[in-house]
């Protein structure tokens, strides 16, 4: 890896999450700093626009590289230790760049939540991912990082506390305000569409181990239905991510080799202030589309929403006898985009520089099981999460 150009290359700048992740990246590293990194696309012209826009030297270095281009992708990731995709959704625009690192041995982090994709890309590419050397780490931004690595500091607090890891971790959204992209969106759509053409995907969405390949696990707690929870204290609902990083989790237990056990449980909810009523329970927990209704792919929630949302997390990690470690996750803005994009750019440089390949090595990972307290740390030094023990 020596002879990669930059550490760090972020392919979908000109997008309206990868412009924010741009952002960050310049305000946090520079342009001509310590970090070595750059900004692709396919369009030099809109490039150039981003560069302006926040405010990014023109010595900025940009790649061109197209999806439907598979050799500006290899020649692209070549280049880089790490790739950042922000270019979804990734079943229809994804698949020739985690072909292409995992070929190249390139490291890889996305934000996606396409769980469908995900496993497919788990079974199209891990062998030559492993092979390579190529971590290839899904899902860095809200899905689901918080989530994923909240129960690694749940179950940590816990072993410190009672000797041992717990069997059962409940994660409840405390509070959240946020808003959703067009280009979030879309791929819900687009995994809407998949699953009308392909019925079997639904049954995939469905299963918390989908992500486990040849592991089938204990039967999980219900979160689709409300109820009083006596251990989180207060009613519960319906949380509508909750399938994705249950899927995320339970991929985490299984590549840290079942540290919480095989018949680990884990369930996501809302928390909620009193039994719902019966219209109630769609599990937008906290997700907000704005006055102007549904947005557009590249529109998104404005600067001041990304800056007055923020997110609340408890974790709970419970023994068999009923004793508790009560832990949060909090980060400073909204969830879906302006700490997704810190997430993400730090998930990236957390891969390239803080995580050796002995560690670590080629392969289909999660942010917790690749990536673990290194990351923790990082993120609570430059994208304002906090993880606490609370209890």
């Amino acid at each position: 890896m020596a002879d990669r150009a930059f550490e760090v290359v972020l392919w979908g700048a000109t997008g309206y999450t990868g412009r924010l992740v741009a952002e960050h990246l310049l305000k946090t590293y520079g342009a001509a700093g310590d970090l070595a990194w750059a900004v692709a696309a396919r369009s030099a012209s809109k490039l150039d626009a981003v560069r302006a826009e926040i405010g990014a030297p023109a010595g900025l270095p940009t790649i061109l590289a197209d999806a439907d281009d598979q050799a500006s992708l290899e020649a692209m990731v070549k280049q880089a230790k790490v790739v950042i995709s922000t270019v979804g959704p990734y079943q229809l625009y994804g698949s020739s760049l985690v072909a292409a690192c995992a070929a190249a041995g390139t490291d890889y982090v996305d934000l996606t939540g396409e769980s469908n994709w995900i496993a497919a890309m788990i079974e199209a590419h891990e062998a030559a991912a492993k092979a390579s050397g190529a971590r290839m780490v899904f899902s860095c931004g809200f899905d689901s990082i918080p989530f994923d690595l909240g129960v690694l500091f749940a179950e940590e607090a816990a072993k410190e506390r009672f000797g041992a890891y717990a069997p059962r971790v409940r994660g409840r959204i405390r509070g959240l305000k946020g808003g959703l992209s067009g280009g979030t969106l879309a791929s819900g759509m687009a995994t809407q569409a998949a699953v009308q053409k392909d019925p079997s995907i639904g049954a995939l969405l469905a299963n918390p181990f989908a992500l486990t390949p040849g592991f089938t696990g204990a039967a999980q707690p219900d979160g689709d239905t409300p109820y009083e929870d006596k251990v989180t204290g207060s009613w519960v609902g319906p949380f509508m991510m909750s399938g994705i990083n249950t899927k995320a989790v339970h991929r985490s237990n299984l590549l840290l080799g079942h540290p919480w056990g095989e018949g680990f449980q884990y369930c996501e909810m809302q928390m909620l202030d009193g039994p719902p009523a019966a219209s109630a329970g769609a599990g937008l927990g906290g997700f907000d589309f704005g006055p102007g209704g549904l947005p557009k792919p590249g529109e998104g929630p404005s600067r001041e929403a990304r800056e007055t949302g923020f997110y609340d997390i408890l974790v709970i990690a419970e023994t068999a006898d009923g004793r508790t470690a009560r832990t949060s996750v909090k980060g400073d803005m909204d969830p879906g985009y302006g700490s997704t994009a810190k997430m993400l750019g730090e998930a990236a440089v957390c891969l390239a520089r803080d995580v050796p390949r002995a560690t670590t090595p080629g392969g289909c990972w999660t942010p917790a099981s690749a990536m673990g307290e290194a990351l923790i740390r990082r993120l609570e030094a430059n994208a304002g999460l906090t993880f606490t023990i609370e209890n």
